[in-house]
């Protein structure tokens, strides 16, 4: 069984993950040194380098252990790394899985009270979540992104798939505390799993289009992954071919140069010309 549900949300994680790199003051990075990623439109050239940022977290963290920032750098460079970047499965899994020790040892830094969370029962889990406030959004983003990306590189393990359940409600629960939270990404998050399936098979394209609507409203029209995933994820879903293309074409007309959000936007217009490209043999 292979699910494509989630590729598209590994540039996002770079963002959060060169963010809170900039606000750390134990790694002594000059404040414009994550925007010379952020802001650079040659991926090539930013999968070379990224493995230096990787090596340089796993150093930092080695030093500080207990530390909820680091770690969650460490979580969404991971995920992002393995997501994006990574073409052997096997590795991808690897990655991916380290991906989400960081982030469940930097929300169990961040509050003891997240400790040990695949122990929880549904109720018990729900019940954490109902319990965060806006102080804790940032760490369940990163938890959640960490943990969609391990699913999706363990997609023939049931016990991962299993868990999809618990990544949608935190994701839910950031989106009641604070919806525009990195240009609105957890409402992305949501659109895509509530358009894994059709409505025929429980599917819920509704929200899914009201979900991926919200994203693009809060980023302003800056982030232009989210209307690529709209187009990728609903209108394929439900065999809009209008709708498909509109999207795509005010992508690959909108301007990619936004302070933070270059990288992503040039990933996303190298995702609307291939989607494009394919429309006449999917519709």
């Amino acid at each position: 069984m292979q699910w494509r549900f989630l590729p598209g949300f590994v540039p996002s994680l770079l963002v959060a993950a060169v963010v809170s790199l900039q606000g750390c003051s134990l790694a002594s990075i000059d404040d414009n040194l994550p925007y010379g990623v952020l802001n650079n439109n040659d991926l090539e050239l930013v999968a070379e380098g990224l493995p230096t940022y990787l090596l340089m977290v796993d150093g930092l963290i080695e030093n500080w252990p207990d530390s909820a920032s680091m770690l969650a750098s460490g979580a969404d460079l991971y995920g992002a790394y393995a997501g994006l970047f990574v073409e052997d499965p096997k590795r991808a899994r690897k990655l991916s899985d380290k991906a989400l020790g960081y982030a469940f040892r930097s929300a169990c830094a961040h509050d003891s009270d997240y400790c040990n969370l695949r122990d929880l029962s549904v109720p018990e889990f729900e019940e954490l979540l109902e319990d965060a406030d806006e102080g804790d959004v940032p760490m369940l983003f990163t938890l959640g992104s960490a943990w969609a990306g391990y699913i999706q590189q363990n997609t023939s393990d049931w016990n991962a798939v299993a868990e999809l359940g618990r990544v949608e409600a935190t994701m839910e629960r950031v989106v009641v505390l604070d919806e525009g939270y990195q240009y609105g990404q957890a409402h992305m998050y949501l659109g895509v799993l509530s358009s894994i399936l059709p409505a025929s098979l429980g599917g819920k394209p509704d929200q899914a289009k009201a979900h991926f609507e919200q994203a693009i409203t809060l980023s302003e029209g800056k982030n232009l992954l989210a209307p690529v995933l709209f187009a990728e994820k609903y209108a394929r879903l439900v065999f809009d071919r209008e709708l498909h293309d509109s999207l795509l074409e005010d992508v690959l007309t909108a301007d990619p140069q936004v302070h933070g959000l270059t990288l992503q936007n040039t990933y996303a217009q190298e995702q609307a010309e291939a989607l494009l490209a394919d429309a006449d043999d999917y519709f």
